[in-house]
């Protein structure tokens, strides 16, 4: 014989003993939204906030694309009307003609020397400086940092008269030290480095100094790691300054093989005749170095200019 279920209050018709009751499904349930389902005023937001981004870099790549378009035809096709929007087939004749004008090659390798030299003995001495500023106290430090602060004011064409006068004296001229040491100390990457290390407990320094660390040990080991995003943006921005360097350098280098890029891309400008093709495609080559270096550093470039919004 086959046995009727039976019912207990509280349950669905048919549901046997000692089973999970089913959930009643009414005729047309109301759906409520999705856990973190962005509303619609805040998703169209989203999407004019992308559309923006997305316009911006399009009108920043353009001038990228143009220089390598325009090195890949003649100087006179450039000025043609319309102009040519299809890359054309003189590319190798202008890096030819480019190494044979100028050596480009040389002075990319001499601009990458003066940078690297520059960006590392600069970096280090901001970072120093930027150490004593923050983290000792002595006599005069105010003052000192007022003094730091007043030389930003300063122009450069200032000093470029004073500066040759000194480089003339110490016999300097047309060399690589000439274009590195004037500005090592840069007020900058100072200012920049005192900010990161203004957040540096003092705590720790004092536990490194009771564990017998010397002060240039406890600077390089327990302090400089932990300002790596100031220090990775003051590398981008010091190593891009000395790239684009052109007056200083101008006055410094007179034999040609010890030119950097900026000079001896302005070699190709003369008083009859301008190599547009040969400029063009030597400022795009001449920004490529930059761009790796953005790439590589661009974690630590944007955290350490968020670095002062974020104190709390």
């Amino acid at each position: 014989m086959s046995r009727t279920p039976v019912d207990r209050p509280g349950t669905r018709p048919g549901t046997r003993l000692g089973r999970t009751p089913l959930p009643d499904r009414p005729d047309r349930p109301d759906r409520p939204d999705r856990p973190g389902r962005m509303p619609l005023p805040a998703r169209f937001g989203r999407l004019a906030v992308l559309a923006v981004l997305t316009l911006g870099a399009f009108v920043s790549l353009v001038p990228f694309a143009w220089m390598l378009l325009a090195g890949t035809h003649s100087s006179s096709q450039l000025f043609h009307s319309p102009p040519p929007f299809l890359p054309g087939g003189d590319l190798l004749r202008n890096l030819v003609h480019l190494q044979e004008t100028i050596g480009f090659g040389r002075v990319l390798l001499n601009s990458l020397g003066i940078a690297v030299v520059y960006t590392v003995l600069s970096s280090l001495l901001s970072a120093m400086c930027g150490y004593g500023l923050a983290k000792y106290r002595f006599r005069g430090r105010g003052l000192l940092l007022g003094l730091v602060l007043a030389t930003m004011m300063i122009p450069l064409q200032v000093l470029l008269v004073p500066l040759f006068q000194m480089m003339a004296s110490l016999g300097w001229i047309d060399s690589y030290q000439a274009v590195i040491v004037p500005f090592l100390a840069n007020s900058f990457g100072i200012l920049l480095m005192r900010q990161g290390f203004l957040d540096f407990p003092d705590e720790l320094l004092e536990s490194a100094r009771i564990d017998g660390s010397g002060e240039l040990r406890t600077f390089y080991r327990v302090v400089l790691p932990c300002v790596r995003p100031q220090l990775g943006a003051l590398v981008i921005f010091t190593f891009m300054g000395q790239w684009n360097s052109f007056i200083w350098p101008l006055l410094m280098l007179n034999t040609e093989d010890k030119y950097t890029v900026p000079v001896a891309l302005n070699t190709l400008t003369g008083l009859t005749h301008v190599d547009y093709s040969g400029l063009m495609l030597g400022s795009f080559l001449a920004t490529l170095p930059l761009m790796v270096l953005f790439l590589l550093f661009q974690r630590q470039f944007v955290a350490g200019l968020l670095g002062g919004a974020l104190k709390g």
